[in-house]
């Protein structure tokens, strides 16, 4: 297969799972969790605030002494700070959610640079959420303001703030990680050395807004789900996992399900009956319940509206004058089988940095896995991701 960009060829080579372990030269190794208090208020687009917040964080590599060598990896919607690495010597411990992707040689290489990344404001992974304790010493629950990619953003610059970095040599990621990457861009362009935006789009279309609906409506309908206050007892755990069903089958293509499960039983031959027959169902069910082990359902119905939310062109009149703002160079990636976020949203910004004449890389891959390629095609995304990051550090210490 080839993936066609900028009149150029890229051969796509085969995905593979992760080889690398804890002790392997190419692992970052044991990893630990840090937080960043702030006792300051953080205003929301929304109108809300909040008095004072967390963002948990995770760094990989050292900062150079000039600091101008830090990338920060922004998450997707199921993710969190833990990007690489592991947290305990436990030989059973999966990694970090891209751990392929960080360390010695990889992508994002800790050899040459300080990566970070942060688990977004309305988490559950240490930052500031509607399961956090709230100034009244009680957990906010709904009483959580609503958040915005932008504000998702606004509370990473206090933290490069607070970690002495004045400009990041990159910022990156995949799905809502992209979104976050374009918004640094336009919000903040004399911070950002380069935007690696990645199998994302400029604006949540009503497809997309559409499925997130329909998970929130499942969190709804679970019986212990109580208007969010569920803390002090059992959790929307049904509702929860089948948000989770619904979002991983986006994450997904056609091809993919049918090369991994087609019609396959589940026990051999199929039962006839309301158990779970299929192997696809089993797939979807062990998700589910994956999700709901390491995850809050108020802060996947939080997140998903943001996502929902999101326009980079809101508040500019078009998403033009939005990138007009910019003055970093883009690397913009597209998967073929992504029907989640498509190569026609990739190319609305392609085609909106064109037209400001801001230097743009588009690549779009042909991948059979859906949406999560950009996770699964470990050595395709290497070759362009990291092969762009070497051209800008080349260019970078030619100056």
């Amino acid at each position: 297969m080839l993936a066609v960009h900028n009149n150029r060829t890229t051969p796509i080579r085969q995905a593979h799972p992760s080889l690398y372990r804890r002790h392997q030269p190419g692992s970052v190794g044991i990893v630990r969790r840090q937080y960043a208090h702030f006792e300051m208020p953080l205003h929301l687009r929304g109108g809300g605030r909040l008095e004072r917040f967390t963002l948990a964080y995770e760094t990989y590599g050292r900062l150079n002494a000039d600091r101008s060598n830090a990338i920060l990896i922004c998450h997707a919607l199921s993710g969190d700070a833990h990007v690489a690495g592991y947290h305990t010597a436990d030989p059973n411990e999966k990694p970090g959610w891209w751990d392929d992707a960080v360390g010695p040689g990889k992508m994002f290489d800790t050899n040459r640079f300080c990566v970070i990344c942060s688990n977004v404001i309305g988490g559950c992974q240490g930052s500031t959420g509607p399961s956090s304790l709230a100034p009244d010493g009680r957990r906010y629950g709904l009483r959580f303001p609503f958040v915005t990619v932008q504000d998702m953003v606004a509370a990473q610059r206090h933290l490069l703030d607070y970690l002495g970095i004045e400009r990041l040599f990159a910022v990156g990621g995949g799905s809502m990680g992209g979104m976050q990457a374009l918004q640094w861009a336009i919000d903040y362009p004399e911070r950002v050395g380069a935007c690696l935006f990645i199998a994302s789009t400029p604006r949540s279309s009503a497809q997309n807004i559409a499925f997130n609906e329909i998970g929130r409506q499942a969190i709804y309908a679970d019986p212990n789900w109580n208007g969010g206050d569920y803390y002090d007892g059992p959790r929307p755990e049904r509702g929860l996992a089948v948000a989770r069903m619904v979002g991983h089958v986006t994450y997904m293509s056609e091809t993919s399900l049918e090369q991994k499960f087609g019609r396959r039983a589940q026990h051999g031959r199929l039962k006839y009956n309301f158990d779970v027959d299929f192997a696809v169902e089993s797939y979807l069910k062990h998700q589910g319940q994956k999700f709901v082990e390491r995850f809050d359902a108020n802060s996947y119905l939080y997140i998903t509206k943001a996502l929902d939310y999101y326009d980079a062109a809101d508040g500019y009149g078009s998403l033009a004058a939005a990138v007009a703002r910019t003055r970093s160079p883009f690397l913009v990636v597209s998967i073929s089988s992504d029907w989640l976020y498509t190569e026609a949203q990739a190319r609305e910004l392609v085609h909106a940095l064109e037209a400001q004449k801001r230097e743009v890389e588009h690549h779009h891959v042909e991948a059979s896995f859906g949406h999560d390629s950009f996770l699964v095609e470990v050595e395709t995304m290497t070759h362009i991701v990291g092969g762009y990051l070497d051209r800008l550090w080349a260019r970078q210490a030619a100056v």
